[in-house]
């Protein structure tokens, strides 16, 4: 690794820490707020990135001032403690509870390694799970962080696959799934992904507690430029993808698609197909009742809704730069947008109501709290 990158990381965690000092009192003076609905990351007018801790109707609660551009949001209910993860590739989190007025914790991924932007909890709240890469193999993984001992690194599994991107832990608590993206990046190259002629990307299964691969699914043949990027579980356990198409724009396929433990993926056969979302799938989310399935597009401006007992598309939406999706109610979702809009709307792509926030822009992902 260069001296330029450890350079920057060593930059960021001092940065970040004085930040987590600086938000203490922030945090003092609103710690008994329960209006909290959401966590978003964003950027607060033309160069200032933040975590925003907002309520139903949009307005903003508290904040958590970061020296770069967050991604997405690991929320875990019982302890009410939340984790945010750097865009790729990126060297930091930061994690603090919803309910504490305390500095947020920083970590980082440790020396060769780089974040992919997405994690999640244990069931039980005690380890904190993160797509990461090894900077020099080249190989993916998922980190694993000890919560009681301030996000201690304390191992690592394969994704067996490069470049994961969104990983979950499923509802038996006990397998990971991974949206192993198939593509390489590095800090050093920024967001240039260096391998788009030899990608394989895959839908992987990992067990949690060993890292044995339980089961893998991977695009082949016309598909093999199709980068699985955002899932999420249905009822029936069924994990939901989206894609992000990197071949001939002119030829993109379908690109939000299903598959499970023992069964292979199959795309969704949505009208306008992949090239009517701009080839890309920005973030998926499931209704309360498991059901609804909603993928935004943000290139296109689009939100498409499933019904996952058919496959069959049920609505789609249309709303400028939306990305970040959440559940609101058992079929109705949230989005947000790059120009600061939360809207709420039901699987029938139906508006229920919107609010604008004047100066924010919000990022790819939305997270449910209340």
């Amino acid at each position: 690794m260069s001296l330029t990158v450890i350079d920057r990381r060593s930059l960021l965690l001092g940065t970040l820490a004085f930040v987590g000092a600086a938000y203490q009192s922030k945090a003092l003076a609103s710690a008994a707020d329960r209006d909290i609905a959401y966590v978003a990351t964003a950027r607060k007018g033309m160069k200032n990135y933040c975590v925003l801790l907002l309520r139903a109707d949009g307005s903003i609660v508290r904040e958590v001032p970061l020296t770069a551009r967050g991604h997405d949001i690991a929320y875990h209910r019982p302890s009410g403690r939340v984790a945010v993860f750097a865009r790729r590739p990126g060297v930091f989190g930061v994690a603090f509870d919803i309910d504490k007025a305390t500095p947020p914790h920083v970590f980082t991924p440790g020396k060769d390694r780089h974040y992919y932007g997405h994690g999640g909890f244990s069931q039980d709240g005690r380890l904190l799970y993160t797509s990461e890469a090894d900077v020099e193999s080249e190989i993916g993984l998922i980190g694993i962080y000890d919560v009681a001992r301030g996000y201690k690194k304390i191992g690592e599994h394969q994704s067996y696959g490069i470049g994961p991107h969104e990983i979950m832990l499923l509802a038996d608590g006990k397998t990971i799934a991974v949206g192993n993206g198939g593509l390489d990046t590095v800090p050093d190259a920024g967001r240039e992904n260096l391998n788009v002629d030899t990608m394989e990307p895959s839908l992987a299964f990992v067990d949690a507690e060993s890292g044995k691969l339980v089961a893998k699914h991977a695009m082949t043949g016309d598909l093999k430029s199709l980068s699985i990027r955002h899932v999420t579980q249905d009822k029936t356990g069924l994990i939901w993808f989206g894609g992000q198409w990197e071949g001939s724009p002119s030829v993109t396929p379908q690109i939000v698609g299903s598959a499970g433990l023992d069964r292979e993926l199959k795309l969704v056969d949505a009208p306008g197909g992949g090239k009517g979302l701009r080839g890309y799938i920005g973030a998926m989310a499931v209704s309360n009742d498991g059901r609804f399935i909603a993928a935004s597009a943000p290139k296109a401006g689009h939100v498409l809704y499933v019904d996952s007992e058919t496959s069959a598309v049920v609505g789609k939406s249309d709303l400028k730069d939306v990305c970040g999706l959440s559940s609101e109610g058992d079929h109705n979702f949230a989005a947000s947008s790059g120009f600061g809009v939360i809207r709420y709307e039901t699987a029938q792509a139906r508006v229920v109501s919107e609010h604008t926030l004047q100066n924010i822009a919000f990022d790819n992902h939305l997270r449910r709290i209340a």
